[in-house]
């Protein structure tokens, strides 16, 4: 993937929900640390399906990480909670604020491989920042497709649902006792509903 130079680089690791952004973020860490390299997992504070210290797959697999609050202030702390780690993993870009970006570009300028993982888009089929602007700056770049849950094509988007149906465009919100899920959609199938 990357010849040795002893210089630092960020990988970016996206898609859609359901598309093996974790697993894979978790094959490399296992590879890291095969290789005999230190490594150095971060979660937001927001994302706990897994337990709170874990980044976890759907497939099952799990690592064990440092939370951090998903706000700048937390962000910047990254560099200082390190203890000489050559390899950093962010899971869940997308929960954090843009600050990410000139950590992440800090911590490969000073030697470190960063390997972040998180969805570009919104539910909305929006750029979900600062995954994009992560994928501008890195030097490596792979986008995941999971298959989307209606036609089985190549899913590339987030499909939000409140009760069953497409969330509404301009509500970030739900109900209280109205039950929210997520499913993979293409292009085709990905419906926001609009007034």
């Amino acid at each position: 993937m990357h010849a040795i130079t002893n210089s630092g680089w960020v990988e970016v690791i996206t898609g859609s929900m359901f598309s093996g952004k974790t697993e894979e973020l978790l094959r490399r860490l296992r590879r890291a640390e095969i290789a005999g390299q230190e490594v150095a997992a971060f979660t937001p504070a927001v994302d706990d399906r897994f337990g709170e210290t874990t980044l976890g797959s759907h497939a099952g697999r799990t690592w064990e990480a440092t939370v951090v609050d998903d706000t700048a202030d937390g962000v910047q702390t990254l560099p200082e909670r390190l203890n000489g780690e050559q390899v950093v993993a962010v899971d869940e870009a997308n929960f954090f604020p843009d600050e990410l970006v000139a950590v992440c570009q800090d911590l490969a300028a000073d030697g470190r491989r960063v390997v972040v993982s998180g969805t570009d888009q919104t539910f909305r089929g929006e750029p979900f920042d600062p995954v994009p602007q992560l994928m501008a700056v890195a030097e490596y770049v792979e986008k995941f497709q999971a298959i989307c849950t209606q036609c089985g094509e190549p899913a590339t988007r987030n499909q939000r649902l409140i009760d069953g149906d497409p969330a509404h465009y301009d509500d970030p919100t739900i109900m209280v006792g109205a039950e929210e899920s997520y499913e993979a959609r293409c292009r085709n199938c990905h419906v926001v509903e609009r007034e």
